[in-house]
């Protein structure tokens, strides 16, 4: 699961029974430190990583294995060799030094450092580095990875191939894993189940392309997805038997049914219209006009930053390539199955 709190998610990956944190204070970095039994809560909580706890038990049992340490920070001692970083924990617990080898090796494989074993950390690169801390992790064997943003400190290349590196190691090990990040691409990308809060409450929770898709709320559509929903004000103007769908009308735009996002909406009430930049389309009759104010080509696709009539401003995006100009006016339709009404 990822939870967004205040703007951080936090992000595993469920065995069987999704795990679930629900608080009302807490941060992500707290909850980590809970997860760990670290800490003990001042507000009401439960943490529960889909295991069955009696009521008087401790957050998490004594003699579940964590990696808690696996932070922003690489934590990794300069002063020893990889081999002897990764190796540190079994020594702690008294393991052989042929089973400590096979442990390290092992996971040295998977992360693809067994070539580096007798470097020190200061020859490393920051991926490399970071993969150090996570095989300190992986030599353990534990129940359950606790990932605090890992990848921060890298660079956009490192972090996209990190990123895969995690995602192919929980495939390998699948074990549960709790990851805190601030990177939206980061959540959809690692998880499997998302649970969306704000201010300590649950927005959402669902698989990634759920919530993308169908979003509950004005928040959630409008924190997940890059460039972010646009939203245009107006009211309803009718809704259907059943309260799934209704017609809206503002920002000199008229709609037939669309998503209805809260049943609880009445014909009159204010609304407001969302629609990703994505799912607009360039349309010389269509009810949405703009004026460009910004066009950004990254070559794999286009951003368009626009103002309504009534100035509001919205984006449109393409992957294909645009001869719209700065100044420019421009119309765009959109499929009422794509849009909301928040």
């Amino acid at each position: 699961f990822i939870v967004d709190s205040n703007g951080q998610f936090l992000l595993g990956y469920p065995v069987d029974d999704a795990g679930a944190v629900s608080d009302k204070t807490l941060a992500g970095a707290t909850k980590m430190q809970l997860a760990a039994s670290f800490g003990s809560p001042e507000a009401t909580s439960n943490i529960n990583m889909g295991i069955n706890l009696p009521a008087d038990a401790p957050i998490i049992p004594k003699d579940l294995e964590f990696d808690a340490n696996n932070a922003e920070t690489y934590s990794a001692s300069s002063s020893v060799t990889v081999f002897d970083n990764m190796a540190f924990s079994l020594s702690l617990q008294g393991c052989s030094k042929s089973e400590m080898r096979e442990r390290v090796e092992a996971a040295s494989k998977i992360l693809q450092m067994d070539h580096l074993l007798d470097r020190r950390p200061a020859a490393l690169s920051g991926g490399q580095r970071q993969r150090v801390a996570i095989g300190r992790a992986i030599v353990r064997n534990p129940n359950v990875f606790l990932f605090d943003e890992p990848l921060s400190n890298l660079d956009a290349a490192l972090r996209h191939e990190t990123r895969v590196e995690i995602a192919k190691l929980h495939n390998q090990l699948g074990a549960t894993t709790i990851y805190v990040t601030h990177d939206q691409v980061e959540a959809m990308t690692l998880a499997d189940k998302i649970v969306v809060l704000k201010d300590g409450e649950v927005m959402q929770v669902g698989a990634p392309m759920e919530l993308f898709n169908k979003p509950k709320n004005e928040f959630v559509a409008s924190f997940l997805g890059s460039p972010k929903m646009n939203l245009f004000d107006g009211k309803i103007t009718d809704i259907n038997k059943d309260r799934t769908k209704a017609k809206f009308e503002g920002a000199d735009v008229k709609t037939n049914l669309i998503r209805l996002v809260s049943a609880e909406k009445t014909e009159g009430q204010n609304a407001r219209l969302g629609i990703r930049p994505q799912h607009l389309r360039l349309d010389d009759k269509g009810p949405l006009t703009g004026r460009v104010n910004l066009v950004e080509r990254l070559g794999t696709e286009t951003i368009v930053e626009l103002v309504s009539a009534n100035d509001r401003p919205f984006c449109y995006a393409s992957a294909d390539a645009t001869e719209l100009t700065v100044g420019q006016t421009a119309r765009f339709s959109f499929t009422p199955a794509l849009a909301h009404l928040f």
